[in-house]
């Protein structure tokens, strides 16, 4: 059982970089990575926040569970 992240998928949808991201919602391009990649053990949800409303999304955008 997995979590996936979405976020490089909602980025090119939105024609957005990581540093764009990076910048609008105040998180670190490290951070940042390390949650694209889907290395994350967490996020909070004032993160996650910050990033729907840059991205205009919604947390299911972003993070998908996977059973595989």
């Amino acid at each position: 059982m997995a979590i996936i992240v979405n976020l490089d998928v909602v980025l090119a949808k939105r024609k957005m970089s990581l540093t764009e991201l990076s910048e609008r919602v105040g998180v670190t391009m490290s951070n940042l990575s390390i949650l694209k990649t889907g290395k994350a053990k967490a996020i909070r949800f004032s993160t996650l926040e910050a990033i729907c409303e840059a991205l205009d999304c919604q947390p299911g955008d972003l993070l998908e569970f996977s059973e595989d």
